[in-house]
């Protein structure tokens, strides 16, 4: 088993083909980087296990996965990059935006990479086109970046009385700077009042929120970000401590007691990103497979939150609304 470890660490090393290394292996082994934590995507990395089961590829029987997650530590990652790549796996899956993809692509330009994002990935430089990704990369977007503003406008409805909304981001997510301009820009519009309050720790997390009542804030608007979709039970229940009215990227939060999220299903996508992982484990090129997107949004509300904050939903958001959680 070391010496098998040492050749495929070595074709990494002098930029050997991967079906070299593949050839190397009885079983494949998929490399899964992940910022958030594994507790935190539990059901996320199930539905990825069911996308392989999909394409052919069962855990334990034709298939091995070797996890490297940085647990919100952005830090950690091209280190966890590094030590995938120099291992020998046979496809790196990353999970958690562009800074594990990014990390992996710069740690092998040979060993095929499918990742998981949550903006564009042509906008951020990952990929070439979302027809021909070129190089060694492909995979998903769950384009929940773009969907700040619409969370905002969907958010100001659900509380027409306030002017003032913050927004909750990690400064330690570099895409922060890239979407906080378009929810500001969409406030200016509405006439909203935006003062941002930031966590890059689960430590600074009750800080965050006490700052909100300084802000005159009258609701929240939680920033996508995969470390806050791991720790989602503690902001959900931050927001009920300080009785404040929250929109999030996903219906996980809103499972967990939170009032809204708008997004598409992230569930649904994991599966997706387990299908591509799966389909270039079969033989085709990351170059070949288009970039993947989402085609539906839902927005989801619960029920008991509304009651509990006093508050009155609109017949328009009613109607818009793809789930009710009671």
């Amino acid at each position: 088993m070391r010496r098998r470890r040492f050749i495929a660490a070595l074709g990494v090393l002098t930029g050997a083909p991967f079906v070299v290394r593949a050839q190397q292996r009885t079983v494949p082994v998929i490399g899964f980087l992940g910022v958030g934590s594994e507790k935190g995507f539990a059901p996320q990395v199930a539905a990825f296990d069911q996308g392989l089961k999909d394409t052919g590829w069962v855990l334990g029987q034709n298939v091995t996965i070797d996890y490297r997650w940085a647990e919100g530590h952005r830090d950690r990652v091209p280190g966890l990059a590094g030590e995938l790549a120099a291992s020998g796996v046979s496809v790196i899956a990353t999970s958690g935006g562009t800074l594990p993809a990014r990390a992996a692509k710069e740690v092998s330009a040979t060993i095929p990479i499918v990742f998981e994002v949550g903006v564009d990935p042509v906008e951020t430089g990952l990929v070439s086109t979302f027809a021909h990704p070129g190089g060694n990369l492909t995979g998903i977007t769950i384009a929940t970046g773009d969907l700040n503003p619409k969370r905002l406008d969907v958010l100001s409805e659900l509380v027409p009385d306030t002017r003032v909304i913050a927004v909750l981001a990690n400064p330690n997510n570099a895409t922060m700077q890239r979407l906080l301009p378009t929810v500001q820009d969409a406030a200016r519009v509405k006439g909203l009042r935006l003062p941002v309050v930031q966590a890059g720790a689960e430590s600074e997390f009750k800080a965050a929120f006490a700052s909100l009542a300084k802000a005159n804030a009258g609701a929240l608007l939680v920033i996508n970000d995969p470390f806050f979709f791991s720790r989602r039970e503690g902001l959900v229940a931050l927001a009920a401590h300080y009785a404040m009215p929250a929109m999030y990227e996903w219906r996980e939060f809103v499972e967990a007691g939170g009032l809204a999220s708008y997004g598409t299903s992230i569930t649904g996508m994991y599966r997706r990103f387990g299908m591509y992982v799966g389909r270039v484990l079969s033989g085709a090129k990351p170059s070949d497979l288009p970039i993947e997107q989402p085609i539906k949004f839902e927005l989801v509300l619960n029920l008991k939150t509304v009651t509990a904050l006093g508050l009155t939903i609109p017949q328009t958001i009613l109607a818009r609304a793809d789930e009710v959680i009671e």
